[in-house]
């Protein structure tokens, strides 16, 4: 079994690549940052009056990463507490890492049920967000129905 996912309620790849590749009982999502699905616009991110990247908000950021993993999940048949692995990308570490973990906190309080997790400082992404999220879940039973998957 090899499914594309697809997640219509979710923002689009920036590039040519699904949401999520279902392979047997495992589902693989791609990269997702914190664009709002509806304008596509990059939640907490501020810019000037000549529409430069000024400031950003890693809390607004990080809360709208994880809405955008779980419709992606949903959407594929899983839950959040599928998740197994999780990657994460910050672009500034030493600035963000605190409050991040904070939010991580919140969605994960139970460290037994918690998937394992890798945080990486990185220099960029590819479009001016200041975290993203790589995860594997496991799903057990037939692929979602809801018409999202190809």
């Amino acid at each position: 079994m090899n499914d594309v996912i697809r997640a219509d309620a979710a923002p689009r790849p920036v590039g040519q690549y699904p949401h999520a590749r279902r392979v047997g009982e495992l589902l693989f999502l791609s990269g997702i940052g914190p664009r709002d699905p509806a304008s596509n616009a990059i939640v907490g991110n501020v810019h000037d009056a000549d529409g430069r990247l000024i400031a950003y908000d890693i809390d607004a950021q990080t809360r709208a990463v994880f809405a955008n993993v779980r419709t992606v999940l949903e959407a594929s048949g899983a839950r959040w507490e599928d998740l197994v692995d999780v990657t994460v990308y910050l672009t500034d570490m030493a600035r963000d890492f605190k409050a991040y973990n904070a939010v991580w906190a919140e969605y994960f309080p139970d460290i037994d049920t918690a998937p394992c997790r890798t945080t990486l400082g990185i220099t960029a992404l590819p479009t001016p967000i200041a975290i993203e999220l790589k995860c594997t879940a496991v799903v057990r039973g037939a692929p979602s129905s809801s018409g999202a998957s190809e």
